[in-house]
């Protein structure tokens, strides 16, 4: 399996970047567990206790790394999350972890969820 292109590291460097505060690892989740639907901004700000000028600035930046899609639906947006996005880093990660060297059995992998 040949490594992927710089481009697509940096991509994905980003997209990590992006997912590493607590806040907007929260937000993805929640719209995960929310999927396909998504959640409208209202809903995941109440949801999570995020003050509404805050979510936007960590909804904006989730946007923009691809991982959060929003759509207008007459006054509300609706955020859901990118599956595909995620299933990328997601397979990005265990293809070097899990079938190159083999650093974690695959079957060892289980969700981490609570």
């Amino acid at each position: 399996m040949a490594a992927p292109p710089d481009d697509q590291i940096a991509r994905f460097a980003d997209m990590l970047a992006a997912l590493g505060t607590e806040t907007r690892l929260r937000i993805v989740r929640l719209l995960l567990s929310a999927h396909p639907e998504g959640l409208v901004v209202g809903e995941i700000g109440s949801e999570l206790g995020i003050p509404p000028s805050t979510l936007s600035h960590h909804l904006e930046k989730l946007k923009n790394e691809g991982l959060v899609t929003v759509r207008r639906e007459s006054t509300f947006l609706r955020c859901t999350a990118n599956t595909q996005a995620l299933q990328e880093i997601v397979g990005f990660l265990f293809a070097e972890c899990c079938t190159r060297n083999k650093a974690i059995r695959p079957e060892e992998i289980t969700c981490a969820c609570p």
